[in-house]
């Protein structure tokens, strides 16, 4: 039976209703909206309550825990995700973010583009009071020692008091959602002394480590690391801007993947070889397991009004999954509300513009 675009096909019945609900864009995925659906429905059956925004038809009946939105436009792929979020209000993403917005959800995961997600979030969920422009972290899978790196590419350019907001967004991601008691946060710098850096790093490390001096609770500042300290676990959360953030990062993806795959071609290039490689079959997987970026649930969109997760197109419906018990974990322990808390105790907020008295304005002539 077809379902109205825009109306909710609930299940049958509800649980845990205390738990928040995580709003879900199915459109965008490389396995398609059906692989997203059988997501949402791994995360449901570990108690998560999920809205899904997609095509109906593709996205099979849903379980309990589970409702559906029939929203089959998508706009993952737009080259103008600003303009298209503007120009398509019925598009899954944006309902999705409307959802939130209107408190029917708590938390939104966009299986399509992250320009996309970020518009839709801007434009509807709104940046939090005080914050001056979101972040993207994403946890890099370091084998023992996962790190938080951000921002990763929600913006190019970055300041000061950006960066210094950017190192509790991180800090709260990592207490909140991945565990991590107080986290040791770092600046990305070409080296570990203060005066080492760019104007902006130099700038950040002496506004940092004069919030330090004060004992913030929220975490502890422990100055530079150089990039090849970012899988070394000298810090749980790394600092920068978004064009070094995403140079990085996709630099350790390229490295990554090739160094995978020559590996892959040695282990078959004889019959030796291909010995060897059964023998070590079961440590190669262990390890890959602990590698595997779909664990983490993809990126997180930090500074709105509530929490997104963006993973990434290529996730099965296993890192669907995680996404969404992710989100829906940070929406629980407001990861939100304790960044703005943790932020506001150190005085690292935005401040309004004082308006000008009305004596001190010229008079109309």
């Amino acid at each position: 039976m077809a379902v109205p675009q825009g109306a909710a096909r609930a299940p049958a019945a509800e649980h845990s209703p205390g738990r928040p609900v995580v709003a879900v864009d199915c459109n965008g995925a490389d396995l398609g909206p059906a692989e997203v659906a059988a997501g949402a429905d791994l995360a449901a059956a570990q108690g998560a309550r999920v809205l899904l925004f997609g095509p109906a038809a593709e996205l099979g009946a849903p379980r309990e825990g589970v409702a559906v939105v029939d929203a089959p436009l998508s706009i993952a792929k737009s080259s103008d995700p600003a303009r298209a979020v503007r120009a398509s209000p019925e598009a899954s993403i944006v309902q999705a973010a409307r959802a939130v917005a209107q408190g029917r959800a708590q938390a939104l995961v966009c299986a399509g583009g992250t320009g996309a997600a970020l518009a839709a979030g801007l434009f509807n969920i709104k940046r939090t009071r005080g914050v001056y422009r979101p972040a993207l972290a994403l946890p890099l899978p370091v084998p023992g020692h996962p790190v938080t790196l951000l921002d990763v590419g929600a913006s190019v350019e970055a300041r000061r008091e950006h960066l210094v907001q950017f190192a509790f967004m991180g800090a709260a991601l990592a207490r909140v959602v991945f565990g991590v008691r107080r986290p040791r946060v770092a600046l990305l710098s070409n080296g570990e002394e203060e005066v080492r850096g760019s104007p902006l790093v130099v700038d950040a490390h002496a506004a940092l480590r004069e919030l330090a001096g004060s004992r913030i609770e929220a975490f502890e500042f422990v100055g530079n690391v150089e990039g090849h300290e970012l899988v070394t676990g000298a810090a749980d959360v790394v600092v920068t801007d978004g064009f070094t953030g995403n140079v990085a990062l996709k630099l350790m993806e390229g490295v990554s993947q090739r160094t995978l795959s020559a590996v892959r071609d040695a282990a078959m290039s004889s019959a030796r070889a291909r010995l060897g490689g059964a023998l070590l079959r079961g440590a190669l997987q262990r390890f890959r397991d602990e590698v595997d970026p779909e664990l983490q649930g993809g990126a997180y969109l930090l500074g709105l009004r509530r929490l997104g997760v963006v993973p990434h197109g290529r996730f099965t419906r296993a890192g669907f999954a995680q996404a969404i018990l992710r989100a829906e974990r940070g929406a629980r322990e407001d990861v939100v509300g304790q960044t703005q808390r943790a932020l506001l105790g150190a005085g690292a907020l935005r401040q309004s513009p004082v308006s000008a008295p009305v004596a001190s304005l010229p008079e109309r002539q």
